[in-house]
């Protein structure tokens, strides 16, 4: 059987190992992934998002457990600051939820970003369709928290939870990073400490603020304690809640037209890309644009030209 095959007869281990071929970009990843597309987009996704240290893995580790008491197969794609010395992730997510590690319902896979922007990793999407090929009647995706810039988990999630802890000031931080926009439901987390009232107030005042669309989803403000598991069920609850409310409303057509759409750019960038960088070493030409640069004899522009004439030729037709 090929990978692809044993990952839809739910072989866990021939998931774990295309999921480390994509990640490290090998070319028989993608014939794989050409095989399992037709049978995905039956898993729903989770996005939890938000600053570091406002307990996401620990919330996300709870979010497992409770979607299992509903006899949910869940996949956890735990986004990791990159190691500076391995490049690759240094796993704290994964130990985080370890509890999980026994449980064949469970699939958890860490990532490193590898310089990616956005809190996301390269390889994530191509990861989560392995995990919806395997089975996974839910994917939760922990963007890794490098703060206001993380929004392309909007992009990614059919559900995104921002996530928010009392005394980091989230407030105004919500307001410069437009993230007010990208919530599907907003969380804060560690409601026992002090100002946790203060900050679900303001987020509710400033949600209150916006001007929703008519008919469509007014996400809610929840306070959660996940170190304890307390308003666990109640998030639950709400997630599931909007799921109904995404599927039922029609908004899922446009977002997986926009999802698709990105994708499909994506591949095409990175495609373009590594095969002007291949053309450019068989025929030594970057040497010789780059010393034209140098003494100011070629403009870059100029050069890109030449090269996407050499890659495309004259018929453009698809």
């Amino acid at each position: 059987m090929s990978l692809a095959e044993q990952v839809l007869e739910g072989n866990i281990r021939a998931a774990a190992r295309l999921m480390r071929d994509i990640d490290d970009g090998r070319p028989e990843a993608v014939e794989a992934l050409k095989q399992l597309y037709p049978r995905t987009g039956n898993a729903f996704i989770i996005g939890i998002t938000g600053p570091p240290g406002a307990g996401k893995s620990t919330l996300v580790d709870q979010l497992t457990a409770s979607f299992r008491t509903r006899g949910k197969k869940v996949g956890v794609v735990a986004i990791d600051p990159t190691s500076p010395f391995t490049g690759g992730a240094i796993l704290g997510d994964r130990i985080r939820m370890n509890r999980h590690s026994c449980d064949e319902g469970v699939f958890i896979r860490s990532l490193a970003t590898r310089g990616a922007l956005g809190g996301l990793s390269r390889s994530t999407s191509d990861v989560a369709l392995v995990m919806d090929a395997l089975g996974m009647d839910i994917v939760i995706i922990e963007t890794v928290g490098v703060g206001q810039d993380e929004v392309d988990i909007v992009k990614e999630a059919h559900t995104t939870c921002v996530v928010m802890v009392p005394g980091l000031g989230d407030d105004i931080q919500a307001i410069k990073a437009g993230i007010l926009e990208i919530g599907d439901i907003f969380v804060v987390n560690k409601a026992d400490r002090e100002g946790a009232d203060r900050t679900a107030r303001e987020l509710s005042t400033m949600l209150d603020m916006r001007h929703p669309l008519e008919g469509g989803w007014n996400p809610k403000v929840m306070k959660t304690e996940a170190q304890r598991g307390t308003g666990i069920e109640e998030l639950t609850s709400e997630i599931l809640a909007h799921r109904d409310f995404f599927l039922s409303s029609g908004t899922i057509d446009n977002f997986l037209r926009e999802r698709n759409q990105r994708h499909f750019m994506s591949i095409l960038r990175d495609t373009l890309f590594r095969k002007a960088l291949q053309l450019m070493a068989a025929n030594g030409s970057l040497d010789r644009i780059m010393s034209g640069m140098d003494e100011y004899r070629l403009d870059p522009y100029s050069a890109v030209e030449e090269i996407i004439a050499k890659l495309m030729p004259d018929d453009t037709s698809v």
